[in-house]
This record gives C-alpha cells, sequence and structure tokens, in this order.
C-alpha cells in the first residue's frame, strides 16, 4: 500500500502527496483530539524534520490543503526520505502516539 506518492510535476521539480483520510491510523489521529487532514500531515511532517532529520531542513516546502497533505521542491532525494519517515508514521499507531505524544510535551501546535 504505498500511502504517499512523489511526483514529478514538471522537469526537476516534485510534489510529495498523502490524501488525508486514507491512512489506517486515520481513527487514532481523532482519539489522539486531532483532525486528519493535510495540515495535521504537514505538523507531521515539521516534527520529523525537527526531531529526526534535521538536514532536511530548508529543502523542500509545503502547500497542505484540507484534503492533501503537499511537500514540493527540487530536491527528490529530501523529499523521499521525508515520504520514507512519514510512510512509517501512517501506518504505525505507536509510532504516532509518540510522535504527538512528544509534541504535546514540547509545546508543538498542530494546525489542523
Amino acid at each position: 500500500m504505498t500511502l504517499l506518492r512523489l511526483i514529478e510535476t514538471t522537469s526537476g521539480k516534485y510534489s510529495l502527496l498523502l490524501e488525508a483520510g486514507t491512512t489506517p491510523v486515520e481513527d487514532l489521529i481523532r482519539e489522539l483530539g486531532h483532525e486528519p487532514n493535510g495540515y495535521f500531515w504537514e505538523g507531521v511532517a515539521q516534527l520529523l524534520v525537527s526531531t529526526e532529520a534535521q538536514a532536511l531542513e530548508g529543502r523542500f516546502a509545503y502547500d497542505p490543503e484540507a484534503g492533501m497533505f503537499c511537500a514540493y521542491g527540487t530536491d527528490r532525494s529530501a523529499l523521499e526520505d521525508l515520504a520514507a519517515r512519514m510512510s512509517v508514521v501512517a501506518t504505525d499507531g505507536e509510532r504516532l502516539r509518540r510522535l504527538v505524544s512528544g509534541a504535546n510535551a514540547s509545546g508543538f501546535e498542530f494546525d489542523d
């Protein structure tokens, strides 16, 4: 099951997409007090970059919507790295629970 899709939108420009509502952790996200929308997933991406993958900082931008998470840029390898990290969170409830718990403890605010 491929939840995140990396597409080349134009030559050398890429978008990483996750359709909100398609992950196995949707109910858990709600249980944790959040909406499983594109903005929530942007928060997940920001947390992953800031806590685990600082080398990705500034290598792509975000453009989420309610129904879709989107990160984009010209650095395909950075987006591939983010996709691998987000895929784990999107499929592993315990990993998601730990990430949200850490976010709450640090005062991180999800914009969902």
